[in-house]
């Protein structure tokens, strides 16, 4: 399964998204709120702190979870791309511009790209 176009519509439009990852029992992780960014029928989040990010790491090692955002509430896998960089950069800036340079400069460039995650459907 992927994302339908109203879902990632309505997932990408979102200011925030809540993901959790899931723990080896199932159960998942307390939720972390984080910007998104939609390109296509494709969503993706990153790292704003890096690969350190507790989140991040989790995510990772658990490959699936659960996210929250635009009324859509989905369990997802997490996968570690190098997907379209420039065009996430752009829907970054467009969506989140208006917080500062400093906080979307967290999640745009060259250092955030390594952190990107995508938010697949299973």
């Amino acid at each position: 399964m992927s994302w339908t176009s109203e879902e990632a519509r309505r997932v990408g439009d979102a200011t925030e998204l809540s993901l959790a990852s899931r723990r080896p029992d199932g159960s998942l992780r307390p939720y972390t709120i984080m910007w998104v960014a939609r390109v296509g029928d494709e969503v993706f989040v990153r790292s704003a702190g890096g690969p350190d990010r507790p989140w991040y790491r989790n995510a990772l090692a658990a490959g699936t979870g659960r996210i929250r955002a635009g009324g859509v509430e989905a369990d997802v896998t997490f996968e570690s791309v190098e997907a379209d960089a420039d065009a996430i950069d752009r829907v970054y800036h467009a969506k989140y511009d208006r917080y500062g340079p400093g906080p979307v400069g967290a999640v745009t460039g060259p250092a955030a790209r390594s952190v990107t995650v995508r938010l697949v459907r299973p």
